[in-house]
């Protein structure tokens, strides 16, 4: 049971929020309808994936939707090949790449579609989405595709003034980038926000309130072709969920979960993040070697993004891929109602 240390005024309801999982189809993917007085403000792609080398490639692109206000968000591409030390933004190839303010839009042979404006300067690019796969396509870059991971998800937090829904789904990818075979896998999400509400910049309930201390999602295929999939947010007041799914169908979702958050010694970055769900059941974070996304910090989004891999404490069965792109936020605090603090 919730106790509440403060009474909310009305129309606040402290954080709580509601999560579920929801059916995919690429009708919904192409809907552009609003939800709770809330308009959609774009699709995020947003993967990793890892070559047989272990070096790390990130990517993400931002899908406006129309009549929506852009973050400064467009398209970054990522990889610890820079200087072989963590990820940096390749900006060389980053630039090659049309930036695309507004893409084409469409649903074609039962896929979403999105792509580049032609005659725009860079190379094109496609993105097709469904119910069972997706296509990533960057001329000149990489050409990725994978199968659904189970089913969405979608949760919301409403407000007195600013509100948020938010859907999301989780694919495996496999194939080629900058020449190289790769595998890993991705997430592609839709926040809907108030009129004028962009996410990690205008408007947005959690971040501009200073709301959120860890927000991860992930997917791990393991060997022997069992896997899971989930996604959780803690932070201040009663900021909360966690979805978790696997390989047999199951999906639990909960608001009952709590974090703790240890970063490096002068450091934006998690050495270790674990969370504990409905008291007992716990999840730790692994760091990749490549994961700390040095050049977002002190930039957009101002959180600390950051790869690894996510697993049950104690499960030692051996993956095969993975992503767990996340953020921390230690002018946040390292845990639920614990100060944060600055460098």
């Amino acid at each position: 049971m919730k106790t509440f240390s403060a009474t909310p005024e009305r129309g606040d309801f402290a954080f709580q929020m509601l999560i579920a999982p929801y059916k995919v189809s690429a009708e919904t993917l192409a809907d552009t309808r609003g939800y709770y007085g809330l308009k959609l403000t774009k699709h995020s792609p947003f993967g990793c994936v890892r070559d047989e080398e272990g070096h790390l490639y990130a990517f993400v692109r931002a899908l406006n939707a129309p009549d929506s206000t852009p973050n400064p968000m467009k398209f970054i591409y990522q990889s610890s090949r820079v200087d072989g030390q963590t990820l940096r933004i390749d900006k060389a190839r980053t630039a090659s790449q049309a930036m695309t303010a507004m893409p084409e839009r469409g649903l074609s042979e039962g896929a979403m579609c999105w792509q580049s404006v032609p005659g725009e300067e860079g190379n094109a690019w496609r993105i097709a989405a469904s119910a069972e796969r997706i296509h990533w396509k960057e001329e000149g870059l990489f050409d990725l595709s994978g199968a659904l991971m189970g089913e969405g998800f979608q949760w919301y937090l409403p407000g007195p003034e600013w509100g948020m829904f938010y859907v999301s789904q989780l694919y495996e990818l496999q194939g080629t980038c900058e020449g190289r075979l790769v595998k890993g896998a991705m997430a592609l999400d839709q926040p809907y926000m108030v009129d004028g509400g962009a996410i990690h910049f205008r408007k947005d309930p959690i971040v501009n309130n200073k709301k959120h201390v860890a927000w991860w999602s992930f997917v791990t295929i393991y060997k022997d072709g069992t896997w899971d999939t989930g996604s959780f947010m803690v932070g201040h007041d009663h900021l909360g969920y966690a979805i978790f799914q696997n390989e047999k169908g199951e999906i639990r979702t909960t608001t009952d979960v709590e974090a703790r958050v240890v970063h490096k010694q002068e450091s934006w970055f998690a050495q270790s993040v674990t969370i504990t769900v409905e008291g007992e059941e716990q999840w730790e974070f692994l760091p990749d070697r490549y994961g700390e996304m040095a050049d977002f910090t002190g930039g957009f989004p101002v959180t600390a993004q950051q790869e690894g891999r996510w697993r049950r404490v104690g499960d030692t069965r051996e993956p095969d891929r993975w992503f767990g792109w996340g953020e921390s936020d230690l002018r946040n605090g390292t845990a639920r109602n614990v100060p944060g603090r600055e460098l």
